[in-house]
């Protein structure tokens, strides 16, 4: 009896100590787990700044390409033109050394337009935190900084007031703004195709221009942007990134963008003027 008593106690042991052994294990899995869960998040954003960069990256090359085959036909129909008038070849010689030295000058300009715009892109990207990342687009194109925001992180919902979340984010916004004091800010508001259904809102051209004019006002009045340097403006449902036939595509077109460019005067006088025609 005692004998059948200690067997049955062993067994008993045995089981108990399965258990905890295999309680460790789990433990030890679910950690195993969120941390891989965490490396996957971390390299899916970085892999979505990749490659928005290379998109951006490749619609500059393509913007060049078509610079220089327009500065190739213009060269091509001068010399066309010197041909047919028997322009000297002195004469002909001076003007190709005046059109390569202005178009050195025009690459020097891009150059130095694109080095702003990334170190801007660059600050502006680094200032914000990975949960602001993941509703904050920030894109180069054609020389112009694309700030895109969604707007359920902008506004209280169904409305143009924006929200006591926003307010970390603009204000990361407004001083990269304040510190590039040579661009002027276009806030643009887009909304999906749904009708608006509010008394003192005709529509989704007027939920776009308020929507717009709140970001200007609360970049003006709380953060201290000169409003000199902002326009506010809407294009209703009519600018989509993506067709308004699902949730998720009418989600991605309900946004705020931030339109950061070089003031016109000040880029035209690095451009200076055109070589004088004969």
């Amino acid at each position: 009896m005692e004998k059948k008593v200690f067997m049955i106690a062993m067994a008993v042991s045995a089981m108990l100590l399965v258990g905890c052994a295999s309680k460790k294990d789990l433990a030890a899995c679910k950690e195993e787990n969120k941390a891989l869960q965490t490396n996957y998040a971390d390299t899916k954003e970085k892999l979505a700044a990749a490659t928005a960069r290379v998109a951006s990256l490749e619609q500059q090359l393509v913007q060049q390409e078509k610079a220089t085959n327009a500065l190739q036909m213009a060269l091509d129909k001068s010399l066309a033109n010197a041909s047919q008038n028997n322009v000297s070849i002195e004469k002909l010689v001076d003007q190709i050394n005046e059109s390569n030295q202005y178009i050195r000058h025009l690459v020097e300009v891009k150059s130095k337009s694109d080095s702003l715009n990334m170190v801007l892109t660059n600050n502006l990207t680094r200032s914000l935190s990975k949960e602001e990342l993941k509703e904050v687009d920030v894109q180069v194109l054609k020389g112009v900084v694309y700030i895109s925001l969604a707007d359920n992180m902008l506004y209280k919902s169904g409305s143009y007031e924006i929200n006591d979340r926003a307010a970390e984010t603009l204000s990361k916004i407004a001083k990269i703004i304040k510190d590039y004091k040579d661009y002027d800010v276009l806030i643009e508001g887009n909304t999906d195709n749904v009708p608006i259904k509010r008394e003192n809102i005709r529509n989704n051209w007027d939920l776009s221009c308020l929507r717009a004019s709140s970001v200007v006002q609360a970049l003006q009045n709380d953060y201290g942007v000169d409003p000199k340097r902002l326009t506010a403006g809407g294009r209703g449902e009519y600018n989509p990134l993506q067709p308004n036939t699902t949730e998720l595509g009418k989600q991605r077109n309900r946004r705020t963008q931030i339109i950061i460019t070089p003031k016109l005067d000040e880029f035209m006088d690095l451009i200076g003027q055109a070589p004088a025609e004969d």
